[in-house]
Formats: structure tokens, sequence, C-alpha cells
């Protein structure tokens, strides 16, 4: 299969405030404790603003390790909005964008992660992309569980 890009999206509902739920997606340095696929964040901004830049070292299960390398393009705390573009650091010119929305929902937090892949090579288009596209579908919703989890061990109701 020969695809260009794909895009995926995701949702929860989380027994925790809108606003802890938006601390913790943006905790840069929390990333491999609620994303199974992440082993490591290389590198991590003093301060999350448009334009920062972090590395981790993403190793999904059954694949090769990566490191990945992603720059904020929308942080607002106001209205619990996150955006970033994802590269992969051996310089390939695909990329992902990935985008974050916490709203109330009754006494929980709805969570909200849409993602948009953007293939600009053969070895992309033929092979990781499709992989890719089939593993986020299901490494997303297991990330979204484990966060749910790891939110409520911070901040217990």
């Amino acid at each position: 299969m020969v695809m260009d890009e794909f895009h995926g999206r995701a949702s929860a509902r989380v027994d925790a405030t809108p606003q802890a739920v938006f601390d913790l997606i943006t905790d840069i340095g929390r990333l491999p404790v609620w994303n199974a696929a992440i082993e490591a964040v290389l590198e991590q901004p003093s301060a999350l603003a448009a334009g920062a830049e972090w590395r981790i070292k993403m190793h999904p299960p059954r694949m090769p390790s990566w490191v990945s390398v992603a720059q904020v393009e929308e942080l607002d705390r106001h209205r619990l909005r996150f955006a970033y573009e994802s590269r992969n650091a051996d310089g390939n010119p695909s990329y992902l964008k990935w985008s974050w929305a916490v709203a109330e929902a009754g006494q929980d937090a709805e969570v909200t992660v849409t993602w948009d892949a953007y293939l600009k090579t053969p070895d992309r288009r033929f092979l990781a992309g499709p992989l890719r596209k089939l593993q986020l579908a299901r490494e997303v919703q297991r990330s979204l569980t484990a966060m749910a989890g790891a939110v409520a061990a911070v901040q217990p109701r």
C-alpha cells in the first residue's frame, strides 16, 4: 500500500480535572510514564512555549528504536490546547502533527488527541507509514488509558 498521509483521532474520559490532565500531557519529562512507545526523554526545554523543542527515544513494541524531535506549535493553557510537530532525528522530511485538547466533561476531563502524518519519502510511503498507521491506532488508545492512571496517581479525587 502506498500512502502520502494518514490521520487518526482518539479520545478518553479521565477521572481528574481538565487542568491536571493538561498539566500531565505538557510535562515532557513524564511522557514515558504514560506512553509506552517512548523509552526516554533525551532533551527537554527548560520552559514549554511556542517554538520549544524536545527529543525522545521512541521504541514501540516489536519495532526498532529511533530518536524523534518535536517542536511546540501551540500551547494554550487557558483553552487547554497543545499542538506540536514531530520528526525523525535522522533528517527524513516526513513528519507528524499532533494536537491535544482537554475539556470538562461533567466531573471528569475529556481528552482528545489527533495526529496527521505526512509521508515524504518512498520508505515512509510504502513501509513505515502503513505500519505506523496501524500501530498508532492501538498505541494512542493504550497511552490514553495509562495517562488516566498516571493523572489519578498525581491528583486523586
